[in-house]
């Protein structure tokens, strides 16, 4: 999924559009694809913006899995009938994996989330900043029994439950982040001991 100012949302092919990025505390050079995310629906709804996209740093090998599992009908949900039972594909394969979950003692390395902007900076000029929150498998695993990717992903929504509950985010309707103040969010980042980072870049020419 992706939107643009003059077109509205749109689709491309799955890991469409690769392109390599450099990402920041010792990740290095990754190449993401397109994927479909949450945030493309969201974040035009609420930021004055030309051009939303979504991309996964999900490496060759994990992609050239899921396209075989598409090639082969294994990523269906309608129900088959095997031996009698009726079963959908997509859960039969989700069924043989091994919960990520619980990985955590396996694996190394940091996950990287991040949103990449580029436009005018305040004083006219072009500008473009990469701002990113960066977790670490082996501390999250140390600490809270977690892989990185799942704990990255639940301690959001740990935030935004606090900032409702003490009235920082109120509002009516289906709201994402990008309907609030952001500041009171990264500030608990902090707090909680997993703080944000932001990159300078050098704007792209033309």
């Amino acid at each position: 999924m992706i939107w643009e100012k003059d077109r509205g949302w749109y689709t491309t092919a799955p890991f469409s559009e690769p392109e390599t990025f450099t990402f920041p505390d010792g990740i290095g050079d990754v190449e993401c694809v397109n994927v479909e995310h949450e945030e493309v629906l969201l974040v035009p709804r609420w930021v004055d913006c030309n051009r939303v996209t979504f991309k996964y740093g999900l490496g060759d090998e994990f992609i050239e899995v899921l396209q075989t599992l598409h090639k082969l009908g294994l990523d269906g949900v309608e129900t088959v009938n095997v031996r009698g039972a009726e079963v959908s594909p997509r859960d039969v394969v989700a069924a043989c994996l091994p919960d990520p979950a619980f990985l955590g003692e396996e694996m190394t390395g940091k996950t990287c989330a991040g949103t990449w902007v580029r436009g005018t900076g305040t004083d006219g000029d072009p500008r473009e900043v990469y701002l990113y929150h960066v977790v670490d498998t082996e501390e999250t695993w140390a600490t809270d029994g977690a892989q990185a990717v799942t704990w990255q992903t639940a301690i959001n929504p740990v935030i935004a439950l606090e900032l409702i509950a003490n009235g920082t985010w109120d509002g009516v309707g289906v709201l994402g982040p990008e309907a609030f103040d952001p500041v009171p969010f990264m500030d608990l980042l902090i707090d909680y001991g997993s703080p944000w980072g932001m990159t300078e870049m050098t704007p792209a020419s033309g």
